[in-house]
């Protein structure tokens, strides 16, 4: 059994409820805390409570850091949360929270906490620079964050679709720069393999999870495509062989206007960074449809 902490800006882009409903069906999941970041963070933390009581369960949740570590005029709010009303959930949540309550159970448990970073890194950022033995007393720190494709890089919305980088690149170098023992990170160049068309899976959201989760999702999914970012980090934690992965180093630029964010990796045999570089499509999907529909 793993004990997990999940980080998460859940209320836009679906794939922070696809992979917060994953945890919640995965049976060797221990989910010990959930902590939202990134804008309206109380809103973020209801949805999250929202899908866990349709689970019937009941997980610590916290509100963390409403802002980025420097100032900045880039909000984000969580489209989903139009839906709250449709579904029970508590309102008590408090912004900055999370940090203390993320601290005090890493401590309480050393060595023993796997973290799991799917939005911007300023909670986790905060985190470390608070506590900087902190990192060494995780068992692990996955990341949904990076590009690592020339090709995608040459985008013309990049840097901005490397979002949990771009919108804290200052986090993002700090938790980067942490010493981490274990640490894995999921970057574009992977995730955006895994797009489901709803014709593929057409029984997806027929649980009462998943329909929370659909309806959560349902102002992103008006405009965008269904990419598994997210959920993909989550199911490595118990299956790693759905991706092949790189060993190196990687820095993040946050002096530089136009490439905030920007994620360099090199590839080196004493890195102390893991990064995915493929992953079995046909694999990860049996893999979250038998955690989730099964």
């Amino acid at each position: 059994m793993k004990k997990v902490w999940l980080d998460t800006d859940i209320g836009g882009d679906i794939d922070d409820a696809l992979c917060l409903a994953y945890l919640l069906r995965q049976p060797a999941c221990e989910l010990v805390g959930l902590s939202t970041v990134g804008g309206e963070v109380e809103q973020r933390a209801m949805i999250a409570d929202s899908i866990c009581k349709v689970a019937g369960r009941h997980i610590p949740i916290f509100a963390g850091a409403d802002r980025q570590l420097l100032p900045s005029d880039l909000y984000p709010t969580p489209g989903g949360a139009v839906n709250l009303s449709l579904f029970p959930h508590d309102t008590h949540f408090r912004k900055y929270e999370a940090v203390d309550r993320m601290r005090a159970a890493i401590r309480a448990h050393p060595h023993e906490i796997s973290l799991v970073g799917i939005g911007h890194l300023t909670n986790i950022a905060l985190l470390f620079s608070l506590d900087p033995e902190i990192p060494t007393l995780l068992k692990e720190l996955f990341i949904m964050s990076g590009v690592f494709s020339e090709a995608l890089e040459q985008s013309l919305n990049m840097p901005q679709d490397n979002w949990n980088a771009w919108v804290d690149p200052h986090a993002a170098a700090i938790v980067y720069h942490a010493n981490v023992q274990h640490m894995k990170t999921f970057g574009l160049n992977v995730t955006t393999k895994l797009v489901l068309e709803k014709q593929e899976k057409e029984d997806l959201f027929h649980t009462d999870v998943m329909r929370a989760v659909e309806s959560f999702g349902s102002p992103w999914l008006a405009d965008h495509p269904m990419t598994f970012h997210d959920p993909l980090v989550a199911a490595c934690l118990f299956e790693p062989d759905l991706c092949d992965y790189q060993r190196g180093h990687i820095e993040v630029d946050f002096k530089h206007e136009q490439k905030f964010g920007m994620m360099s990796f090199c590839e080196r045999a004493d890195g102390r960074h893991v990064i995915a570089s493929a992953v079995d499509r046909t694999r990860f999907f049996e893999h979250y449809f038998s955690v989730v529909c099964g």
